[in-house]
């Protein structure tokens, strides 16, 4: 007979069955095949002879046919002069392909036209607009010439529009040279001259220079500002321009006859 211990034992393992903390580890999954798609020879060769036709239309429609045609030009930035003579200047032919446009030939074509013009950018915008954008030239000066006639000046130097009166606020340059101005033209030529009230009118602030009726020249280191008063500025030559500019702004407070900013450290101010 067994033992009773021995059938005790055995009878526990049979009824207790499998350890329930063991790890239990299924069949493990094999990663699904990656699957490849190859065209044969003949889809290549159909689906680049699809891509070319593709590509060849859409140059089609934008190089050559009129689907994207220039039908309207717009002017942004005039102040002085009009749209219709931007317009006039660029010449820009309606009716061909947009983006075939030489914008480059356009923005030469209105720098050559118009001098008043400091700017220009053409480009173009999808379906049919090609716009011009312009930067006119503001006048800081106008030089009066031998024949009476006002030459505007920009802050850069570049005289661009002449005419029979100087714009309103722009103080005009004038040369009205002394005995030493004149002994001194061999170095100092007319267009130094002129060059230099350039360069006091191109300092002198915004309020002062619409109270300034003109800038003369006597010599390249006597240059004078009648102001619309009637009193008069003695600025001496165009050394120290700014400090001189702001001197003046500030002695501008008082009534006066004279103001001598010469020696901007050392102004004075006559009644």
């Amino acid at each position: 007979m067994p033992e009773p211990g021995a059938a005790g034992a055995a009878g526990t393992a049979a009824v207790g069955g499998p350890d329930p903390d063991a790890d239990v580890q299924g069949p493990t999954a094999e990663p699904a095949p990656r699957v490849r798609l190859r065209l044969s020879r003949r889809g290549v060769a159909v689906l680049s002879g699809f891509v070319a036709v593709l590509l060849g239309t859409v140059c089609w429609l934008v190089w050559f046919s009129s689907v994207l045609d220039v039908r309207t030009v717009t002017v942004s930035g005039t102040r002085v002069l009009t749209p219709d003579q931007v317009l006039a200047a660029a010449a820009v032919p309606l009716g061909g392909p947009l983006e075939r446009l030489d914008t480059g030939a356009a923005e030469a074509r209105v720098a050559k036209a118009l001098p008043r013009v400091a700017e220009v950018s053409v480009s173009t915008s999808l379906p049919h607009t090609v716009r011009v954008r312009i930067t006119e030239r503001v006048p800081i000066a106008a030089v009066k010439g031998a024949d009476g006639q006002f030459t505007q000046v920009d802050v850069t130097g570049v005289g661009f529009a002449t005419g029979p009166t100087a714009p309103v606020g722009v103080p005009v340059v004038q040369l009205a040279l002394s005995a030493a101005g004149k002994a001194a033209l061999g170095s100092f030529p007319q267009q130094v001259l002129v060059a230099a009230a350039v360069d006091v009118a191109k300092a002198l602030p915004a309020a002062v220079a619409r109270r300034t009726s003109s800038v003369v020249v006597h010599s390249y280191d006597d240059l004078e500002l009648q102001l619309t008063d009637g009193s008069h500025v003695l600025w001496g030559s165009t050394e120290r321009d700014s400090r001189k500019a702001v001197v003046l702004n500030a002695l501008l407070r008082q009534k006066a006859t004279s103001y001598d900013v010469s020696a901007p450290d050392d102004p004075a101010v006559r009644h």
